[in-house]
Formats: structure tokens, C-alpha cells, sequence
């Protein structure tokens, strides 16, 4: 039935628009300009409503048509813009059997504009519609939407007996009513006034409109919500989103954003399994349009921050932030789990599943595989981890420069554009990509290192942080002007934390194999690379200890470690956060006996007190 409705509407399409050629070819003349104009809307109405977009020619339709009108009062407006020729137009034309079609005109004029976001235009439109009315209606009233309050006061020109129109005005008023609310509400969320987002989306919801762009409002809201603060409410939105459309799917997505803002975990992992499920069996379908109603209000609202939230996340996705929400909360055997799903996907080559997007959830595929072996030695499966290592160390091997310098002065990104910017800009690129290559290299050394020392194999350990180590040597972290400055921050920090627990590893097998000379060396140089840090400072004051120079252990303990630094021994708010893969790595690096060390030096302390020459 449906199908059939369809055709006859493309029948009907193609009749008026031959119609119309024949029309226009004739001069324009006010009787025939009724039925003209009525034409006009019927044709560009099956034009926009079959079409998934709005093009230039249908604009260009509406303009012929008034170009048409003042033709035929001997006028003209050639040079005139589209907001000047409707002022002209509706300030001119007095003749009452073009009113009505006038306003539908206007009205079809109105969701063009909608649908290319030119809202003031439409507020204009509507103002010179309601001053050609004799109207002692009320004024918009304080605080009330203007545009919709223009809209609802927008007296619907009656259709004539013998008129035909495929989409009557009063619907498409009611079309343009909710469109405007929605496209304003998210005109204000983009700019963050969430009050004012919050009510134009609410009158959005109270409008006319299909259950899929009402799925889409409440997601919307559930938004505005999270972002104000409100979390609960936020989540009654968006499960009202999936009552009214279960395939709304980013409703879900943000159902799962808000459950890990209230810290509900279960929850959290509960809402990304039903959406990897849902996607699976539901893969995205090409949207249908209903033959009943020609202009929807899906054709009327398309902004870059709807694309953004209602962005339909890849399977690939969903089990990738599963496997990482798993590792951050410590489900290391679920981690594994997802990683090793997530990882086979990779290996089979589905790069089609597997966005690049700025919008994915994705990391870089090297940090996919070093976060898998993060969980895999967590869980015990050191072995497994070493091989992922290796995968990551094999495929980067050619991608690092022999010797990578720091940045010159003149990369660094400039203040304001210069001719050579996009040379600079090019060169910065290569080079942090560089740095990205060496960091997971020198990353999955470093896992290895710390998974051999899980397996009690010393020497292996020490060649694997030695092998980090000498891969690090490619890039000066350390040294006179080798201060990290600008765009590279962010890369050499990580480098030089990576440093720093290389060093640390290594001191701690060589104090295990008796060689506290070199242990005291690399803790050393690691308070070098991290000057502060307590795991390393510890480590120095046991490897000090052990040579039996108490007097210096009990000073760089004064210096870097008497002062609390928080539960876990390590330094609070120092930096930005680290990549997740490397989580694993600090852990093991803490100093696991802060305690008994601290009574050691402490008993020292106070007989060196009561006796200064024992």
C-alpha cells in the first residue's frame, strides 16, 4: 500500500512540475498567479520532501515564484536578496487571492531557511507575515521565544474548495513549530546556555514530529541534563528516548556516559553490553521517509553538534571501551576478555568496523595492543603479554628516525600565521609521530621487562629495561636545553615516566642479584629524570641503605620522602594523567616498604641524635 502511495506521488511530482513549465512559459498575469503559486508549492514540496537534503534550486523556485508575483504587479526585484524580495512582495501585494498562497509559499520559504539554520531569517518573515495581518493580537510576552512565538501566531491561510495541496499549511506549520524549538534548543546547548536548551527542547518534545526525531529530543535532553549537573534526570531522558525508539542507539551510548559519572559501574558495563549486543544485530539502516508527510522535521534540523551526539558508535567501539572501562576498574580477567575479542577484529583485517574518525573512542592500534598486555600480565598471563609486546616492537622497528632531536625553536607552533607555517606545521607532525613510534616501543620493552620479572627471570628483565632504555637514548630528555617546550609536552612526559620506571625496574633486579653499586646508579639517574619522585627516591634510600651509607640515606630521606605524599606513596596532582597502559607498569614500580624502611631511618635518626659520634 505504502509503495503504491509513493509512486502515485512521484506521478503527481512529475505532473506538476510540467505544469509549471507550461505556466511559466506564459507572461505572468494575476489571475493565473493563484493557481501559479499553488504549483510552485506542490512541486518544490515533492522535490525537498523525496530528497534527504536541501539544495539551492529549490530556493531558487520560491524566488522565481515572487519574481513571478511582482512581474505580474509591474514591478521588479531582480537585484533584490531573498529576505529584500519578500519584504517587497508582502508590502505590495495587496491583491486577496494571492494571500493564501503567499503564506504557504512563505511557509515553504521558512523550512528552507530552517533546514540551512538561517533562523533570523525566518523570525523576519514571519514579522513581515504577522504586520500584513490586521492583527491586534497580543505581543510576544517577556521572557517567550520570539520565532515561536511569531510561528503559533501565524494564522493558517484556508485552503480554497478547488485548491489541491499535497501537504496541508496547517501541518506544516506544526513541522515548523518543532523544528525551530529544536534547532534553537541546540543552538543553545552548543553555546552552553543549558536553562534556555533545556525549555526550547522541552516544547520540542511537546511538538509534532515521527517517534525517530523524538527519540533524538529526549537524547538531547537527557544532554542538557548531564551537562547541568543533573545525572538522574539526565537518565529518565534518555531511557524515555529508548521507550519511544529502541533503535536510537546513542541514547544508550550516553545512558552508559551518565552511569560512569554517577559511578555506577554494573550499571555502566550493563548499558555498553546491550549496545554492543544491539549493534551487532542491528546494523545501521538508510533512513525511510513516510509518504504522508512530505517536509518532516528530520529534514529540517541538521547541525554539527546533533551529528555529534546522536553519532551511532562501530561494534569495535563498544567492545573497545568495555575492555579499557574494564581495566580502569580493576576486571582485569573481563578486560581480557574484550581486549583479546577487540584484538581479533584488528588481526582479521575488518578495518570497515574500525572508525578513524576525531569522534572514535579508538586509541591508536599499538596502544590497543600495549592496554591488552597491561591486562594480560595482570592477570597473571605474563607470557602472552611478552608475545603482544613483541607484535608492537616488530611493526615499529622502521618507523623511528636513528637519532630524534628535540624540536628546533622555529617548529614549534607560531603565535600567528606566517607564510612558513604549514612547512613547520608538517615538520612538527612528522616529528610527534616519531615520538608516538618510540613511545610504544620503549613502552613494550618496558612491559616486558616488568613480565619477566613476574616470572622471577632477573638477567631477562634487566636486558628488556636495558633495551627501553637504549631506545630512549634516541631522544634527550635530559640535559642543558633539552627542556620540553610547546606542542611536544604532552609526548616527553610520557617518555620520560617511561624512563624513569625503566630505571626503576632495572635497580630493582640488580638490588635482587646483590649489585647495589648499579641499583644506586639508576635510581639516581631516575630522580634525574623525575627529581621528587618517591618510588624512585625510596628505592635510592634502600640501595644507600644496603651499602651501609646511612648518614646519606637518612639525608635524601629528610629531603624527598619525611613529607607525606598521600596513601599510596606516590605524588598527588602532579602532571597530566598517563596513558592506560602504562597504569599497570607504575604500580609495579611503587616501593612496596615505605613502612618498614621509614622506622629504619627514623631509629637512625634518633640514636644519631641522643649519640652525634656514635
Amino acid at each position: 500500500m505504502d509503495g503504491c502511495r509513493v509512486s502515485s506521488s512521484h506521478i503527481q511530482a512529475t505532473q506538476f512540475l510540467v505544469g509549471l513549465a507550461l505556466i511559466t512559459g506564459l507572461p505572468a498575469a494575476l489571475p493565473a498567479l493563484p493557481l501559479e503559486l499553488t504549483v510552485v508549492y506542490n512541486s518544490l514540496l515533492f522535490v525537498m520532501g523525496t530528497s534527504d537534503r536541501v539544495v539551492e534550486g529549490e530556493a531558487e523556485g520560491i524566488r522565481q515564484g515572487l519574481l513571478r508575483v511582482l512581474e505580474a504587479c509591474g514591478s521588479s526585484g531582480q537585484d533584490l536578496s531573498t529576505e529584500e524580495l519578500w519584504q517587497k512582495v508582502l508590502q505590495e501585494v495587496t491583491d486577496e487571492e494571492l494571500r493564501a498562497p503567499l503564506h504557504r509559499l512563505a511557509a515553504l520559504q521558512a523550512a528552507w531557511w530552517l533546514a540551512t539554520s538561517r533562523l533570523q531569517s525566518v523570525t523576519g518573515l514571519f514579522q513581515l507575515l504577522s504586520s500584513a495581518e490586521d492583527s491586534g493580537r497580543a505581543p510576544c510576552s517577556r521572557g517567550e521565544n520570539k520565532l515561536l512565538a511569531l510561528l503559533k501566531a501565524w494564522r493558517v491561510p484556508a485552503k480554497g474548495a478547488s485548491t489541491s495541496l499535497v501537504q496541508s499549511a496547517e501541518n506544516l506549520k506544526e513541522t515548523l513549530c518543532t523544528a525551530a524549538a529544536f534547532l534553537q534548543g541546540l543552538q543553545e546547548l552548543e553555546a552552553g546556555n543549558l536553562p534556555a536548551a533545556l525549555s526550547l527542547l522541552q516544547k520540542a518534545a511537546g511538538g509534532f514530529c515521527s517517534k525517530r526525531v523524538l527519540a533524538q529530543i529526549y537524547t538531547c535532553l537527557g544532554c542538557c541534563a548531564q551537562q547541568m549537573g543533573k545525572p538522574q534526570t539526565a537518565l529518565q531522558h534518555l531511557k524515555r528516548a529508548l521507550q519511544v525508539d529502541f533503535q536510537c542507539l546513542p541514547a544508550l551510548s550516553h545512558v552508559a556516559a551518565v552511569y560512569q559519572e554517577l559511578g555506577e559501574t554494573d550499571a555502566e558495563l550493563q548499558a555498553l553490553g546491550l549496545l554492543y549486543e544491539a549493534l551487532e544485530k542491528n546494523p545501521p539502516s538508510a533512513a525511510s521517509f513516510s509518504p504522508y508527510f512530505l517536509i518532516r522535521t528530520e529534514l529540517l534540523v541538521h547541525t554539527p553538534i546533533l551529528t555529534s551526539l546522536l553519532r551511532r558508535r562501530q561494534p569495535s567501539e563498544v567492545k573497545y571501551l568495555l575492555a579499557q572501562r574494564c581495566l580502569q576498574e580493576g576486571r582485569v580477567a573481563d578486560a581480557v576478555e574484550h581486549y583479546l575479542d577487540f584484538l581479533a577484529v584488528l588481526q582479521e583485517g575488518l578495518q570497515q568496523q574500525v572508525p578513524l574518525d576525531g569522534g572514535s573512542a579508538l586509541p591508536r592500534i599499538p596502544e590497543a595492543f600495549l592496554e591488552a598486555a597491561s591486562a594480560l600480565e595482570q592477570d597473571g598471563r605474563h607470557r602472552d603479554a611478552i608475545t603482544l609486546c613483541e607484535e608492537v616492537i616488530s611493526r615499529t622497528t622502521d618507523l623511528i628516525p636513528r637519532a630524534l632531536l628535540l624540536v628546533e625553536e622555529g617548529l614549534e607552533q607560531p603565535e600567528s600565521p606566517s607564510p612558513g607555517t604549514g612547512l613547520a606545521g608538517g615538520l612538527l607532525s612528522q616529528k610527534r609521530e616519531s615520538l608516538h613510534c618510540l613511545t610504544w616501543r620503549a613502552a613494550a620493552y618496558l612491559h616486558q621487562g616488568w613480565a619477566w620479572v613476574k616470572l622471577g627471570e632477573n638477567k631477562e628483565a634487566i636486558t628488556q629495561f636495558s633495551r627501553c632504555l637504549s631506545e630512549l637514548l634516541r631522544f634527550p630528555l635530559c640535559g642543558p636545553g633539552a627542556e620540553p617546550r610547546g606542542n611536544l609536552l604532552a609526548e616527553v612526559e610520557v617518555l620520560q615516566k617511561i624512563r624513569l620506571l625503566s630505571l626503576i625496574g632495572r635497580g630493582t633486579q640488580f638490588l635482587e642479584l646483590g649489585k647495589h653499586k648499579e641499583a644506586l646508579l639508576d635510581f639516581q639517574y631516575g630522580l634525574q629524570v623525575s627529581p621528587g619522585d618517591p618510588a624512585a627516591a625510596s628505592y635510592l634510600v634502600q640501595a644507600l641503605w644496603k651499602l651501609n651509607r646511612k648518614q646519606e640515606a637518612a639525608a635524601h630521606w629528610q629531603k624527598h620522602l619525611e613529607r607525606p605524599t598521600g596513601e599510596d606513596g606516590q605524588q598527588e596532582g602532579q602532571g597530566r594523567p598517563f596513558p592506560l597502559y602504562l597504569v599497570s607498569c607504575v604500580k609495579q614500580a611503587a616501593f612496596p616498604q615505605r613502612e618498614s624502611l621509614a622506622r629504619s631511618i627514623q631509629d637512625y635518626l634518633r640514636t644519631m641524635s641522643q649519640d652525634p659520634f656514635s
